[in-house]
């Protein structure tokens, strides 16, 4: 299989742990015998402080011929402290997406039980979780009008959807529930807001399509006590794109670490593949990052996009033993682990890439 693979590092971290994601990604082509082509463009703040604009034409022409899309982060202190400048990294992103039609996000929130410990949530709660977010990625606050007003001393940001922006996530959630569980809980503020009174009757009309499903409701807040309360509740989980931001986050707990969790951003052509970590520039350069967010990510690319799915699970497979060995960076090490099994950023992409084969041996170290 030939495939083109467009690698945009951005900030921060994110040059870090794409280069693990590539390099499991170059290992499984030679293991399987795939051709990837990979090429790198600028997005965010890099391509703010080479060209002007977070996201150049030139990195959109090339997007555009793709075949997937690794992506690693955007992000820097400087924005942060001047929320006056008009131009930011995470314009690049939002442009992106829209450009790219990529309107579905999904984030798998499944925890392997060597990390049971590293969660501050008790292990006999967490165990045997395993939760898909479909968060709704184009509409929503983050893309409704926005402004000031009375001399710049009111300012709004308008939360509003479509109904066709519901139906189409709301079909591709359902589709995924039938080959799980068969349970989904679309999460909302109906009881507020009339942007949720809208999403809450189309999800209704678009699940008597899936009869097969079973669909329940709950408002954002109630959602929130309840992945932590209680996560085995929870199968596929449906919501927009502001509740899906914040709800995705907190599920990370679940897994012990932001970066061990991976996402896929799809729509109806290609595919963008992300750790769902920020560029976290507090540790950059520092080779501490966590990749396994990264490369779970290509292991999402190598069977949604590319439709490999024994490839994928090499990859899962991979982080599996790996964990099993004791390996482990640092955010989600814990008193017990040996100093000689923490692990450097690239020594945590060698050590999974190490133990990717084509007929699944497992490598003891």
């Amino acid at each position: 299989m030939k495939k083109l693979i467009i690698i945009l590092p951005g900030d921060g971290i994110g040059k870090e742990v794409t280069a693990q994601g590539r390099k499991v990604l170059e290992k499984v082509a030679h293991e399987f015998r795939h051709q990837f082509e990979f090429k790198e463009a600028l997005i965010g703040h890099e391509a703010i402080e080479a060209t002007g604009t977070s996201l150049p034409d030139e990195t959109l022409s090339i997007l555009k011929q793709a075949d997937a899309i690794l992506f690693g982060a955007v992000g820097h202190p400087y924005y942060d402290n001047n929320p006056s400048l008009k131009v930011r990294p995470e314009q690049g992103l939002l442009k992106m997406r829209k450009e790219l039609g990529l309107y579905a996000n999904l984030r798998p929130i499944k925890l392997f039980d060597e990390l049971l410990d590293a969660s501050s949530i008790k292990p006999e709660i967490l165990k045997g979780s395993d939760i898909l977010f479909f968060r709704e990625l184009t509409g929503d606050v983050y893309f409704g009008e926005k402004g000031r007003k009375d001399n710049d001393t009111t300012a709004y940001d308008v939360m509003i959807y479509s109904k066709y922006e519901i139906e189409r996530i709301a079909h591709k959630a359902f589709a995924a529930a039938q080959t799980r569980k068969k349970k989904l809980v679309s999460v909302d503020k109906a009881n507020v807001l009339e942007s949720s009174r809208l999403w809450r009757s189309v999800v209704q009309e678009v699940g008597k399509d899936y009869p097969d499903v079973q669909l329940s409701h709950l408002f954002v807040d109630a959602a929130a006590m309840k992945l932590i309360q209680d996560p085995r509740s929870f199968d596929v989980v449906l919501t927009g794109n502001l509740f899906g931001d914040i709800l995705t986050d907190e599920a990370s707990q679940i897994a012990g670490s932001m970066g061990m969790l991976a996402s896929a951003s799809i729509g109806d052509t290609v595919g963008l593949y992300e750790p769902i970590h920020g560029s976290a520039h507090d540790i950059t350069g520092k080779g501490i990052a966590n990749p396994l967010a990264s490369i779970l990510s290509t292991a999402l690319m190598l069977d949604i996009s590319f439709g490999l799915k024994e490839e994928s699970e090499s990859v899962i497979d991979a982080v599996s033993q790996t964990l099993k060995a004791g390996f482990r960076t640092v955010d989600i090490a814990d008193s017990n682990t040996a100093k000689d099994k923490i692990l450097s950023t690239e020594q945590m992409g060698i050590k999974v890439s190490h133990r990717i084969h084509a007929n699944k041996t497992v490598l003891a170290n």
